[in-house]
């Protein structure tokens, strides 16, 4: 019989509501130190250097709820060494065991918890433990088994359901994240090692892992920290310094090439992206990204010929990239090849309702497909919306001299001469005023009265001699030459 001023006594009080404290499920508060736990921690040690148990236990037990159970485990041995008989304490650690997954460990101490004579619910939970424990070696054994025959996916199944039990076992949550790479889910196996790598101490192949499976999922950048932690661990790693060189360099390459699209270097940076894909020819995921980026430097450097073959290039591979199908409608307005930019906004808005930049361009291309419909000043002169203006002037020139009106003796010759040198002015006049050019490229024109907000005439109404007097050679002054009408 317990005396009732027993430290025992004072346990079992208490036990009640410390097994609550171990029964909260690992969610990765191993993972950084946490002043508070370290408080609990060092104020259980002096508890018990002091000799006082069941206050030092209690203290360990705070410490595991906030979850420090490897730094609480060591100290709850001290205490059942001090007192073998202290059942409170050893299932206190048998839980701890078990959710490490050392089952042997763990049903040594509930099966002591029965020989040393428990109270009745000590007893009830010893004996639930152990039936629990049973089920975990079963289960392994058969995750194991199921691993080793190729059957991954009945091994992750298993191992699903003794981690729901060992959550803390760093070497089940290795080989399921092993069982979801083989079944080609990377992302989870990384959620698996990240956890193993806390667990375990000095766990470099985890983070070798994790660092490798970001770079083959394309993200050179968390793949250079992770690879970093392994040789914080051991910088004589192999694996890793060998693979550290090669995300290095990758990631310096990208970086560069990034910062040469800000600059709107975009020859030097399509350069870099070649380089991306030389040095990394193996990984898909490379290729498609730099080819995304040049795409990208094509479009915003006005190419549009190599901008739509790259472009067309990414999305032959990923058919709802919003980022090349934005490029390539760019491209696609430079060539006036209208329609086919409106369908690509359209598509690109489909996967992106929000993208501002998607519903301007969108709206861009559809007043211009409308405004080419009507009179197109570029088509008049014959350039490109990219030309110059030096090329704008040179082809106004050349079509002014052809369309003279005075080249034309035949009078229906010399009406339809008149209106092309008419369009012909009026191109001339909104293309080389960097304003207008800007307005009509936005699919206004700004000679249009109905593009315009209040009165204005229409120019391509404009009688003949209004233009007489218009020097096609200079930028104003009178006309060298005089016209004659019959």
């Amino acid at each position: 019989m317990v005396a009732p001023g027993s430290v025992t006594s004072r346990l079992g009080s208490v036990f009640p509501f410390l097994l609550v404290l171990v029964d909260l499920q690992y969610e990765g508060a191993e993972c950084g130190v946490n002043a508070d736990v370290e408080k609990h921690l060092e104020l259980g040690k002096k508890l018990l250097a002091a000799g006082q148990l069941a206050d030092a236990l209690s203290q360990f037990h705070a410490a595991v709820a906030m979850g420090k159970s490897k730094a609480a485990l060591p100290d709850l041995t001290k205490v059942i060494q001090l007192k073998m008989d202290f059942t409170a304490a050893r299932l206190q650690r048998g839980h701890l065991l078990l959710k490490q997954g050392k089952l042997d460990e763990a049903e040594d101490d509930f099966k002591k918890v029965l020989k040393s004579n428990p109270s009745e619910n000590e007893e009830k939970e010893a004996q639930s433990q152990l039936i629990k424990s049973d089920e975990m070696q079963r289960l392994r054994s058969q995750a194991l088994n199921a691993f080793g025959s190729g059957d991954y996916t009945a091994a992750i199944a298993f191992l699903d359901k003794i981690l729901e039990v060992c959550v803390w076992d760093a070497e089940l949550r290795e080989l399921r994240a092993e069982c979801f790479i083989k079944e080609g889910e990377p992302r989870k196996a990384i959620s698996d090692l990240k956890a193993a790598s806390k667990l375990k101490n000095d766990n470099t192949e985890a983070f070798y892992k994790i660092s490798t499976l970001y770079y083959q999922l394309g993200d050179h950048e968390l793949s250079l920290s992770e690879v970093r932690e392994c040789l914080k661990l051991d910088q004589d790693h192999k694996r890793c310094f060998a693979h550290y060189k090669q995300v290095k360099k990758l990631n310096k390459l990208i970086e560069s090439a990034e910062e040469l699209i800000r600059d709107g270097r975009y020859t030097d940076a399509t350069s870099k992206y070649e380089s991306v894909m030389k040095t990394e020819p193996s990984i898909a995921e490379y290729t498609v990204r730099s080819k995304e980026r040049i795409c990208h430097c094509f479009s915003k450097d006005e190419k549009p010929v190599e901008a739509i073959r790259v472009c067309s290039e990414v999305l032959q591979m990923e058919p709802d990239n919003v980022n090349a199908l934005k490029d390539r409608a760019e491209a696609y307005l430079i060539e006036e090849m209208y329609d086919e930019a409106i369908q690509d906004y359209e598509t690109a808005q489909e996967h992106n309702e929000n993208d501002q930049q998607i519903r301007e361009g969108l709206e861009k291309a559809q007043r211009l497909l409308k405004q080419s419909q009507k009179r197109d000043y570029y088509k008049i002169l014959g350039v490109k919306r990219n030309a110059k203006k030096q090329e704008i002037i040179k082809a106004y020139r050349k079509l002014a001299l052809q369309w003279h009106p005075d080249n034309f003796q035949n009078e229906e010759e010399k009406k339809k001469a008149e209106k092309k040198f008419i369009d012909i002015a009026a191109a001339k006049e909104v293309l080389s005023d960097p304003e207008m050019r800007k307005k009509f490229d936005d699919g206004e024109d700004p000679l249009d009265a109905e593009s315009q907000q209040g009165g204005g005439g229409n120019p391509f109404h404009r009688s003949w001699n209004s233009w007489q007097g218009f020097n096609p050679f200079s930028s104003g002054g009178p006309f060298r030459f005089k016209f004659h009408f019959n």
